[in-house]
């Protein structure tokens, strides 16, 4: 599938992707991408956000891909079951672990427990051996139950721009790579 064919839809995770973040730089870049706004992005409500991403995904007449980071890629697992059918990929980056990660923030433990379900369309999941915030066998697990192809990317931190992961242009080819599996 084409880029120009579908509806990228970004998924920030808490906090918001700011300014120079690899998520904003694609938006800005893809003609057809949208960035996803939450009713709150510091205070985030599981049922809020899976709403959100849910009617942001029926509001589009074209197929779907969702691109989502951190949090946001435990809100797709979460919404997953109720997508409507024109979902048709999600390229999930730096899962969090939010059961076992010390470093798990105290206000994105409401996406707890995490779900282990396939996903019901094609994935990427691509993960870090360094990022505080999940182990990379918990990202290899994770990838496992939800049926998503794995792409471990090296030392790369929480793959935001703290981790200077502003432009991720290995990201756009990773994305592009899964693009080409959809249909």
């Amino acid at each position: 599938m084409k880029i120009s064919e579908c509806d990228i839809l970004i998924l920030p995770g808490l906090g918001n992707s700011g300014p120079g973040h690899w998520q904003l730089r694609w938006a800005e870049r893809m003609s057809s991408a949208a960035i996803v706004e939450q009713a709150d992005w510091d205070e985030p409500d599981l049922d809020d956000w899976v709403q959100t991403i849910d009617q942001a995904c029926r509001l589009t007449t074209r197929p779907v891909v969702l691109v989502a980071h951190s949090l946001s890629c435990l809100a797709v697992a979460h919404a997953a079951p109720r997508l409507p059918e024109n979902v048709r990929g999600a390229f999930l980056v730096s899962v969090p672990d939010l059961e076992l990660s010390p470093e798990a923030p105290e206000e994105a433990l409401g996406f707890r427990p995490i779900p282990r379900d396939p996903l019901p369309f094609p994935s990427m999941l691509v993960a870090s051996t360094n990022d505080a915030l999940c182990t990379i066998d918990r990202a290899v697990e994770f990838a496992t139950c939800w049926g998503s192809d794995f792409h471990q990317a090296g030392e790369a931190g929480h793959i935001n721009v703290a981790s200077g992961h502003g432009p991720w242009p290995e990201g756009l080819l990773m994305f592009t790579r899964l693009m080409q599996r959809l249909k």
